[in-house]
């Protein structure tokens, strides 16, 4: 059987114009590659979204070793800014150009490749499962979400899990995800009394009550970090009155905060401190508070163990590099797949995701490749 090429999967899944929530053909193609492959494909749309999900192997006899990937993109922005067709998948000077190439579609090829070769040069006492979904960059409902709740009506088990993410800040091998920050986004708005500037004992400045909440808040040492996490921060994004006139203090006055938090706390927990600092602020003001909160993902980790080991031995055996075990970053799907069993994230190089002129070195895929295929060698050992 002829390798399967993880640099030409990778050009043909960024020529897909997948950007979220567009399928863009991407998951078409991985159907088609890995049916002709023997997996057992499944499609698990819901809404909107794609989804794919595929089994090699019956799943009764031995150990799952899961694989887990989105090839939705971001918006490509001003295409005038690209040096290169973002949907081009042009090769020059050593590295592909194309939106998705590092965020993920090299990591969703490698891990394609690497598991088609495995299951039919050393079929494994086991199963293999790959699931793709199409959400991740935007709200991610009806993504791997979707997939997890149609794997559990049915039965369907996945033992261990690696989410083929881009980890590694600025060399291949240096980082590995054993879990991340909760993320969550609280929406305030103050009410207050409407009035002339030249009078303010005549209004209640809802203003002046928000930027006293604020400070509050963003001056308030939320905890120094613990074992596997850094401190946990909170970062106001957007103040808003609305406003247009200089002589008017308006009624209104909107925030909002976007808080990162580790595992001394939940997100319960953060909106409990965060009511108390409201209810602080309007006993000292009169200025009633609304409180809106939205939660992207609780704290997680995957205690260092079997799983981390197992990854990190494979990066060191192909690297040279010992990766260090991280939960830096923002959120990804591995906040989901962490209910149903342990998961960790190791990738690509993150440096240009999401950037104009994204790229990929473009020996890196074939390393990656050789990264999951001993993964997968070792885990059925």
């Amino acid at each position: 059987m002829t390798p399967t090429d993880p640099v030409k999967l990778t050009a043909d899944l960024v020529r897909c114009p997948s950007v979220t929530p567009a399928e863009g053909g991407a998951l078409v193609l991985l159907e088609q590659v890995l049916s002709e492959a023997g997996f057992a494909v499944t499609r698990v749309d819901r809404g909107e979204v794609s989804n794919l999900f595929a089994r090699w192997g019956a799943g009764a006899n031995g150990r799952t070793f899961g694989f887990n990937g989105h090839t939705d993109v971001v918006p490509v922005g001003n295409r005038d800014d690209w040096t290169h067709d973002p949907f081009g998948a042009e090769i020059v000077g050593g590295f592909m150009y194309g939106r998705g190439t590092t965020d993920m579609k090299s990591g969703v090829a490698a891990f394609v490749a690497a598991a088609i070769d495995f299951v039919h040069e050393t079929p494994p006492d086991g199963s293999i499962v790959i699931a793709i979904t199409g959400d991740e960059e935007a709200d991610a409902i009806d993504g791997t979400v979707a997939i997890l709740d149609w794997m559990e009506a049915r039965n369907e088990r996945i033992d261990h899990c690696l989410v083929g993410e881009p980890t590694s800040p600025s060399t291949m091998g240096e980082m590995m995800k054993i879990g991340r920050r909760g993320s969550m986004t609280a929406f305030f708005t103050a009410s207050g009394v409407q009035g002339h500037a030249a009078y303010p004992h005549r209004a209640n400045n809802p203003v002046h009550a928000m930027a006293r909440l604020l400070d509050r808040l963003a001056s308030h040492e939320m905890d120094q970090g613990t074992e596997h996490f850094d401190a946990s921060t909170l970062a106001v994004v957007t103040v808003d009155t609305g406003n247009p006139a200089t002589n008017v203090i308006p009624a209104t006055c909107r925030a909002t905060a976007n808080i990162r938090f580790n595992d001394a706390h939940s997100s319960a927990s953060v909106t409990e401190w965060l009511r108390a600092e409201i209810d602080a602020v309007t006993a000292q003001t009169g200025v009633a508070f609304d409180l809106r909160i939205k939660v992207s993902g609780e704290s997680f980790i995957t205690a260092p163990g079997e799983l981390s080991a197992l990854v990190a031995g494979a990066v060191k055996a192909e690297t040279g590099i010992e990766p260090e075990l991280s939960t830096s970053g923002g959120t990804s799907d591995a906040r989901f797949v962490q209910h149903h069993c342990p998961v960790v994230e190791f990738g690509l190089v993150g440096k240009t995701m999401h950037a104009v002129d994204e790229r990929v070195e473009v020996a890196q895929i074939g390393q990656l490749k050789a990264i999951y295929a001993r993964i997968l060698a070792d885990y059925f050992a």
